[in-house]
């Protein structure tokens, strides 16, 4: 199986010389089986340059799993090159929205109003299918497993894990370790704790022994306390999930996009100092975009 980065920044893209080296685009990871199906997971705008890629490919089938449906992780999806040429498919898979009371078609139709953008979906020469998700309801694609699992951010976030010949991946999308929201002295604090103590117990038996790990790994911990509920990871409570996961390899992604390339250098070096490699653990890596991982 391999993956590869074409995104890896958080919220925003943030283009530019201090952000170079691991990269300005938001979420997009390609997946190959060994069979090279294409599994695509999320459409940030790391999707572009992937798609350009992907014209030597035609006609081509294109799988894109959303976790969830912030900006960062869609916006990619109407510059997807292969829509606009007749013979290509698009399958888009992702969650209800209840909030919405639609599936996952309203990605497309929401960035493709006449008002935003100025092809609609309707002039779309490729074919366009739509598939909602249900939690933990594994469907194939080709060779490959995927389930999905919810996640805890603001909006229905899924994680996504893949399963193919003997390999897996696990992606959390934008992902918050569930806490308790009650005070320890509060009456419904025991009762909600419960609650906590079965998500993550459920989240990390879905994570169990994956080959990758792709985590949210925004914040420190020092930086946590002010981003609290905002619905993110930090390197920590990531390292947590991939070491009692056993997962073989972590990679920290969703990089804070105000942090440059050299920032996210320091803060990783001191995440490592605190949590070294140790013999049978995971390998702790930073996401990069354009960087291949086969195994």
């Amino acid at each position: 199986m391999k993956v590869k980065f074409w995104g890896v920044r958080g919220s925003i893209a943030s283009p530019g010389p201090a952000t170079a080296y691991y990269g300005g685009n938001t979420t997009c990871i390609e997946v190959r089986t060994d069979n090279n199906e294409l599994i695509i997971i999320d459409a940030g705008t790391g999707i572009f340059p992937l798609s350009q890629t992907l014209l030597a490919e035609m006609p081509l089938t294109a799988n894109v799993l959303i976790s969830h449906t912030h900006w960062d992780h869609i916006q990619g999806l109407p510059f997807f090159a292969p829509n606009f040429i007749p013979g290509n498919s698009l399958r888009l898979h992702g969650a209800f929205d209840p909030v919405a009371g639609k599936g996952v078609e309203q990605v497309m139709s929401v960035q493709l109003q006449y008002s935003y953008f100025p092809v609609r979906e309707e002039e779309m020469k490729a074919r366009i299918e739509y598939v909602t998700l249900k939690p933990e309801t594994s469907i194939q694609i080709g060779s490959a497993t995927i389930t999905p699992y919810l996640m805890n951010h603001p909006v229905i976030n899924f994680g996504y894990r893949i399963d193919a010949d003997g390999k897996s991946i696990f992606f959390t999308g934008d992902h918050e370790p569930p806490q308790n929201i009650y005070e320890p002295t509060d009456k419904a604090y025991a009762e909600y704790q419960v609650v906590v103590d079965m998500k993550n117990k459920e989240i990390l038996a879905a994570m169990n022994g994956v080959d990758v790990l792709i985590a949210d790994c925004s914040y420190t911990e020092d930086e946590y306390p002010a981003k609290r509920g905002w619905g993110h990871g930090t390197f920590n409570s990531s390292i947590e999930y991939a070491c009692n996961a056993g997962a073989k390899v972590l990679f920290c992604t969703h990089h804070e996009p105000t942090r440059s390339d050299a920032a996210l250098d320091a803060v990783f070096n001191k995440v490592l100092a605190e949590h070294p490699a140790h013999a049978g653990g995971p390998e702790y890596r930073l996401a990069r975009e354009g960087e291949t991982y086969e195994f």
